[in-house]
C-alpha cells in the first residue's frame, strides 16, 4: 500500500548528503592523498580537460556579521584593511596554479562566494579579476557570478562587476520576516532587495538569483505566503529554496535560539511545500535538489539539452571537468581527485605566502568512484537512470522507491516521479555505497 504523505515523511525525511559531490567529503580516503600526487594529477587533468575551460570558485571568507542558519567557512571583522592581503594570496595561490599546466588556461566560469564578497570593495574585486584574468585567456561563452548581501551590495559594486563580465549576481534573502530576519542576524528591508535587483537589471545582469530558506526560527506559514509575495512583486530569474539545518553543536550562534522556536518536522514540510506550489504558481519550473528557474532560464534550457551539471556550487550549465577553488577552506574538483585548502585565514595566508599550495586533505578518485559519480550525477540532473545502471545491490532499494510513488519504471529504465522529485537526494542516496556504511562524524543536513 502506497504511504501517504506523513508517512513519507517520516520514512525519508533522514540526514541525506546534497550530492554536490561525490564521495560526499566525510568519505574522502584522506590517508591516500598526497599534495604532490595531486600536483601531478593537475597536470593530467589539465592537458586531458583544459581545452574546455576551468571553472574557478574563489572564496571570500569576511563578513561584518555573523548570519546564524550560515554553514560556510566566515570570519567576521569590520577591519576592511584584511581585504588587499587576502587577495593578493587568492592570486599568489592561483599563479601557482598556472605554474603546473603546460599552457595559458581558458576560463569558463568564475564565481565569488563566501563570506560575503560584497564585503570588499568594487576596486579591490576588480583587482582581483583582473588579476585572475592576467595570465589565461576567456572562453568564448565564459559566465562569471557573484553572490551579494543586499545590505551592502552597491550600485558601484554592481557596476564594478559587470564591467569586468559579471553577468549573474545571487542575492541572500531568505526570509522578508523581520521577526525571522532578526532571530538569524541577517536583516535587509523589502525596498533594499527591489533597489539592488533594479540595478542589476538596469546595468545589464541576464540572471538574478534569490536565496530562500525554510525551517527557520519563527517561520509560519503566513510568513512563506509573505515571502513569496514579495517574491513574486520581483520575479527573480532563479531561487534557490534551501532547507535549514540546525547544528548548534557544529554552529554555536545557532544558540540564539532553541529547538522549540523552529517549526516541527510537520510543519516544516509544509514550509517547503508552500513554497513550491507559490513558486510553480508564479511561472517557475522545478530543476533539481532545492533549484527553480524560470523557463527560458539557461538552467531550464540545459535540462533538455542534458547538459545539467551540479557541482560544488550547485546547479549548472557547464559539464566541465575542471573546478579550481581558491582562497581559504575552497575545494577543487579536477575529476581524477578532490583537494580542499586549509580552513583558518591564517594558515591559509601562510602557506600561500611562503609558495605552497594551501591544501591539506583530499581523495584520488578510483574508477568506481568516478563511475559512482556520474551514476548520482545523472540522477540529480536528468532525474531518471537506465536499466543497464541497476545491480543487485540497489534492486530492492528501486522496488521500495516504487512502491512509495518515488520512482516508476520507463522504457529502458526508471524516471522519477514529481513526488520523487522532493526526495531526489534520497533517491541519489541508493547509487552512494558509503552512505549505508554507519561512520563516526557523519552529519549531513536533512532530505526535506
Amino acid at each position: 500500500m502506497r504511504l501517504n504523505e506523513a508517512d513519507l515523511l517520516k520514512k525519508y525525511d533522514v540526514p541525506v548528503p546534497r550530492y554536490t559531490s561525490y564521495p560526499t567529503v566525510p568519505d574522502w580516503n584522506t590517508d591516500s592523498f598526497s599534495k604532490e600526487g595531486y600536483q601531478s594529477l593537475i597536470r593530467t587533468s589539465f592537458d586531458q580537460y583544459g581545452k574546455d575551460g576551468i571553472s574557478l570558485y574563489i572564496h571570500l571568507p569576511y563578513c561584518e556579521s555573523l548570519c546564524t542558519y550560515c554553514g560556510c567557512n566566515t570570519r567576521i571583522t569590520v577591519n576592511h584593511a584584511v581585504e588587499e592581503p587576502y587577495i593578493r594570496a587568492v592570486l599568489n595561490e592561483w599563479h601557482q596554479y598556472i605554474a603546473l599546466f603546460s599552457e595559458k588556461p581558458i576560463i569558463k566560469e568564475i564565481h565569488l562566494g563566501g563570506g560575503t564578497p560584497t564585503f570588499f570593495s568594487p576596486k579591490h574585486l576588480k583587482s582581483l579579476i583582473a588579476g585572475l584574468l592576467e595570465y589565461a585567456d576567456l572562453h568564448q561563452d565564459y559566465e562569471f557570478s557573484f553572490e551579494g548581501h543586499p545590505g551592502n551590495t552597491t550600485y558601484e559594486h554592481l557596476q564594478a562587476l559587470r564591467d569586468v563580465g559579471f553577468s549573474r549576481v545571487s542575492f541572500g534573502i531568505q526570509d522578508f520576516d523581520e521577526k525571522v530576519q532578526v532571530a538569524v542576524n541577517r536583516r535587509q528591508s523589502f525596498e533594499q532587495v527591489e533597489q539592488v535587483t533594479r540595478w542589476a537589471r538596469e546595468i545589464g545582469y541576464v540572471s538574478v538569483n534569490f536565496d530562500l530558506i525554510y525551517g527557520l526560527p519563527f517561520q509560519t506559514l503566513d510568513s512563506i505566503h509573505d515571502t513569496l509575495d514579495y517574491v513574486a512583486e520581483l520575479m527573480p530569474d532563479r531561487i534557490a529554496f534551501y532547507s535549514y539545518a540546525h547544528v548548534p553543536w557544529k554552529r554555536p550562534g545557532q544558540r540564539a535560539y532553541s529547538e522549540k522556536d523552529l517549526p516541527s518536522p510537520e510543519e516544516k514540510r509544509k514550509l517547503n511545500q508552500l513554497g513550491q506550489q507559490r513558486m510553480l504558481s508564479l511561472g517557475y519550473q522545478l530543476v533539481g535538489m532545492d533549484h527553480f528557474a524560470l523557463p527560458d532560464d539557461s538552467l531550464i534550457e540545459a535540462i533538455h539539452t542534458g547538459e545539467l551539471h551540479r557541482n560544488f556550487m550547485g546547479y549548472a550549465t557547464n559539464p566541465g571537468k575542471l573546478l579550481i577553488g581558491l582562497g581559504v577552506s575552497s575545494i577543487s574538483d579536477i575529476h581524477l581527485a578532490y583537494a580542499q585548502n586549509v580552513k583558518s585565514v591564517e594558515g591559509y595566508m601562510e602557506k600561500v605566502n611562503n609558495g605552497e599550495l594551501p591544501v591539506f586533505k583530499g581523495h584520488l578518485m578510483s574508477e568506481e568512484d568516478i563511475q559512482v559519480k556520474q551514476q548520482i550525477l545523472k540522477v540529480a540532473c536528468q532525474k531518471n537512470f537506465d536499466l543497464e545502471d541497476v545491480t543487485l545491490e540497489v534492486l530492492p532499494a528501486i522496488n521500495d522507491l516504487i512502491e512509495d510513488g518515488l520512482l516508476e519504471e520507463a522504457v529502458g529504465g526508471y524516471v522519477i516521479t514529481e513526488t520523487g522529485n522532493q526526495y531526489l537526494r534520497n533517491v541519489c542516496s541508493i547509487f552512494d555505497p558509503n552512505f549505508s556504511k554507519k561512520r563516526e562524524g557523519r552529519v549531513f543536513s536533512q532530505a526535506v
